[in-house]
């Protein structure tokens, strides 16, 4: 089923992404384009016959933009052997100039040419000329190697220095690259931002919406795209179903619970008539099914009621709860621990921490209390030295009205309510809480609240 939206038609996720990488595509291909047209080709080190000469006879020429070479002695002649039109001329002229035989002359090219451009050879010819060489001289461009053999059968060996780094034109290709990037990051960052923005508002809203169904609707969003807002409208409707459930069995709850108190007032007005044992034991079931019908009514009020939040500290409102239950008598103990401040309901908490002490001293004699922050969650721990409860039973205590024990006598127990409300409250700040067996004896219960 397709959700109407509000708002002018926009355009879809697939068109937005695929408007990015075109957009991607075509600056990367208008860089190349410019980069191959607009900038010089690269000219590779070149070095003209005589020089190479001249560092055979121990005179290195001195080379200012170019690499330096260098003569070594070698055991074999370099391979694979340099061919080509004008290499018997160059070595004829470099045996002449050596004054050996050509069969003992070796130019060797250890890997291809790095450039093909015609443009290049201009250039070196360009700059031979200028230099004031002749511009007809034989010259070889680096990679080479050059070796004459000796008269003890090893081998004089020329060839250009190694070079450490990028070569000019790498360097100046390598800053267009950046430069490149760094203009086209900020385009790149806008366009992400504005596709995964709506991501992060689904996110928050589903977050929102398991602590409170009535939360803010989502606004649908004119500059999202057409799934963003068919999924938007499909979230606000699901929200609005959700809550009015919730609300539907809060009612019906609250309603059953307040019209029973009508037949309850009617039976104690005919156990009068009933013998007095039998009048004692009813009172007492009328009594107990009469607070149970209170407590259900005040959790469904709480559970349906909004919830106003202020900024609290979490320390001084578990130390007021401790030291009112200390002044009737309760052993309640506080640590000093770390002062967290969030946004709360005061009054939701403090039944929370309430109903959490009052259990640990029923218990388990007495309650030790401390507060602290881990992360960016705030952590409430209650322990008591009760027996502790059966690990299969860590979940079911906070199921309404159930209680582990089964007399349901109010000396020993209560309605089964006190731990349902303590996990309502804190998922309905976006928490939780869970009950741990101490490895000593006892029993924790460990609430966490996000900050």
């Amino acid at each position: 089923m397709r959700l109407p939206w509000s708002g002018r038609p926009t355009a879809s996720l697939f068109a937005r992404l695929l408007t990015l990488i075109g957009i991607t595509l075509v600056a990367s291909q208008v860089i190349i384009l410019t980069m191959i047209f607009v900038l010089p080709p690269p000219a590779p080190d070149f070095y003209r016959l005589s020089e190479v000469a001249q560092t055979f006879k121990g005179r290195a020429p001195s080379l200012t933009e170019r690499r330096p070479l260098e003569l070594k002695i070698v055991d074999r002649a370099p391979s694979p052997t340099m061919e080509g039109r004008m290499v018997p001329n160059m070595r004829a002229e470099l045996a002449r100039e050596l004054g050996v035989a050509e069969a003992r002359v070796v130019f060797a090219a250890p890997s291809r040419m790095p450039v093909s451009d015609r443009r290049v050879f201009r250039i070196i010819r360009d700059r031979m000329a200028r230099d004031g060489g002749e511009q007809e001289e034989h010259f070889l461009i680096a990679p080479f190697d050059v070796a004459v053999q000796r008269a003890d059968g090893r081998w004089d060996m020329v060839r250009p220095t190694p070079r450490l780094g990028l070569d000019p034109w790498q360097l100046r290709i390598v800053l267009w690259l950046l430069l490149s990037a760094a203009l086209l990051a900020p385009v790149a960052y806008t366009f992400a931002r504005r596709l995964a923005h709506p991501f992060q508002l689904f996110a928050d809203a589903a977050e929102q919406l398991g602590r409170d169904p009535r939360g803010t609707r989502l606004p649908v969003s004119l500059k999202g795209t057409a799934e963003i807002n068919i999924a938007v409208s499909a979230f606000n409707e699901m929200q609005d179903r959700l809550r009015r459930y919730v609300e539907d069995r809060t009612a019906m709850v609250g309603a059953i619970a307040h019209d029973l108190r009508t037949p309850l007032t009617r039976l104690r007005f005919r156990i009068e008539n009933v013998p007095e044992e039998a009048r004692a034991k009813m009172a007492g079931d009328l009594d107990q099914m009469e607070e149970m019908i209170s407590a259900a009514l005040t959790f469904v009020r709480d559970a349906s009621g909004p919830a106003e939040r202020t900024p609290l500290e979490l320390s001084s409102l578990l130390e007021s709860v401790c030291d009112e239950m200390a002044e009737t008598g309760s052993d309640t103990q506080v640590e000093r621990g770390d002062k967290v401040i969030l946004e709360g309901d005061p009054v939701a908490l403090r039944r929370l921490f309430t109903n959490l002490l009052e259990n640990a001293v029923k218990f388990g004699g007495r309650a030790r209390a401390r507060v602290y922050r881990d992360g960016a969650s705030a952590y409430v721990e209650i322990e008591d030295d009760g027996p502790g409860i059966p690990p299969e039973d860590a979940e079911r205590v906070f199921e309404p009205f159930y209680r582990r024990e089964p007399s349901r006598s109010r000396q020993t127990g209560g309605i089964g309510l006190g731990l349902a409300v303590v996990r309502s409250v804190a998922r309905g700040h976006g928490g939780d809480v869970v009950m741990a067996n101490r490895p000593g004896g006892g029993l924790t219960a460990r609430v966490q609240l996000p900050l």
